[in-house]
């Protein structure tokens, strides 16, 4: 007798089944019981192979990667590490409300992107908190193009900028359409990940490569032919680079640790802009947007942090960060850039006197660091804020209470019940205030 084959619904193994005849079978395998029709069989059975093919597709081999797409509508920035494939980010370029835009930074982002402009490549170079990436980023943003962020990394290759091989994609096509004729074909294609560079050159995306020379020299050799001959080699090939294409390099000299000497023939096919710091009238503002406390007392900071730092001590010569440090803190917990204020000497002496701790000198050089940042704090800071409330407050605390209740009247219930409510209701600044002005 003819006999059939037919997939059990259940195990999904093939089983043997009488043709044109609607019968109730067991598989052998599964031990469960289902009918056989003839006129939905064939149906059936193509649609389960499509599913099979569909399920099998999105099935891939041992150590597969799955690849992303580097590329998010609009002006997006995209990270990426130096081991895994390219991973769409959170992390974007400073918003035109977060980023300070002094006469000082506009001069250099306008130089920058006049370069980039021109079809040039871009080369930042400047010491630790210089403003580096958030210029770069911020230049990027402007020339309107989707934007890659990589950062360079000592274990990064060439295979993490251009992409590489990793894993298989496998394709399982199972076709039964005709139900005394299987068809099987079985494809396995390698997968290429992790093509930030390669897609960026194709698409005329921007790249910001940060701190590029963390990464090996050899790892930027493909570079060489980007820039200059505008093509990019890849398995045999030559990708011609897209016009639109433009790169923007940062990197930190002075640096000690984890940093690779830069190619000649890969500065020479870039403009580099030193930074060398900011102006005063350019890290207070940015100062000021970090921490929000008053622009006279951000002044002061600015000015002792410069002063500490221009003392003849090994410390950082342009970073703007430990002025927003000390800034931040102050916020936090309540002080003011005045001498008179513990909180204020104290902040000082953790993050200035660490500082040049971290940059060179050594403990024995700590006394005198202090006995200079004391000198200093007298020197700038000495003299009254002219909104000293909280300074205030605490003086009116600090005030006899008998001299005070003399003052206020004999009824000694009012005169509790008076200095309460001032202080409850933090009126003794404004009452000095109006004091003062009598």
């Amino acid at each position: 007798m003819e006999k059939q084959i037919e997939v059990c619904p259940w195990c999904h193994k093939e089983v043997q089944v009488e043709p044109g005849r609607r019968h109730l079978y067991t598989c052998p395998f599964c031990k469960k019981t289902f009918t056989f029709t003839p006129a939905v069989a064939q149906a059936e059975g193509k649609n389960l192979a499509e599913k099979e093919l569909r399920s099998a597709s999105d099935r891939a081999g041992y150590g597969q990667e799955r690849e992303t797409t580097p590329y998010v509508a609009g002006p997006s920035v995209i990270r990426i590490g130096s081991r895994s494939p390219a991973q769409p980010s959170e992390v974007g370029a400073a918003s035109p409300s977060d980023f300070v835009e002094t006469t000082f930074v506009k001069d250099l982002a306008d130089r920058a992107l006049a370069y980039l402009q021109d079809g040039l490549h871009v080369h930042l170079c400047g010491p630790a908190g210089s403003g580096k990436t958030t210029l770069a980023l911020h230049v990027a943003q402007q020339l309107g193009r989707p934007v890659v962020l990589i950062h360079g990394d000592d274990q990064m290759g060439t295979a993490d900028l251009v992409g590489k091989e990793s894993g298989y994609k496998r394709s399982y096509t199972r076709d039964q359409y005709v139900h005394t004729v299987l068809k099987v074909e079985e494809e396995a294609k390698p997968l290429w990940v992790g093509k930030a560079l390669t897609e960026a050159c194709q698409k005329g995306y921007t790249v910001v490569y940060d701190e590029f020379t963390r990464s090996r020299p050899e790892a930027n050799n493909v570079l060489l032919s980007v820039l200059e001959e505008r093509v990019l080699p890849l398995r045999g090939a030559h990708i011609p680079v897209h016009p639109d294409f433009r790169i923007i390099f940062t990197s930190n000299p002075a640096d000690y640790a984890g940093v690779h000497g830069a190619q000649d023939a890969l500065l020479d096919r870039m403009v580099t802009i030193l930074l060398s710091g900011f102006d005063q009238d350019t890290e207070a503002a940015i100062t000021q947007a970090h921490s929000t406390l008053p622009l006279v007392e951000v002044e002061r900071i600015i000015a002792l942090v410069r002063a500490f730092r221009d003392a003849g001590l090994k410390t950082s010569s342009a970073s703007v960060r430990p002025a927003i440090l000390i800034s931040r803190i102050l916020r936090v917990r309540g002080g003011h850039a005045y001498a008179g204020d513990p909180v204020f000497i104290q902040t000082c002496r953790d993050v200035l006197l660490s500082q040049a701790r971290r940059t060179g000198t050594s403990q024995p050089d700590d006394p005198q660091n202090d006995e200079t940042l004391l000198r200093l704090i007298q020197e700038i800071c000495s003299a009254p804020l002219p909104t000293e409330y909280p300074l205030r407050k605490a003086a009116l605390h600090e005030l006899e209470p008998d001299s005070l209740m003399a003052e206020l009247g004999e009824d000694k219930e009012v005169q509790e019940l008076l200095l309460r409510k001032i202080r409850e209701k933090g009126l003794a600044g404004k009452l000095l205030a109006e004091l003062v002005k009598g």
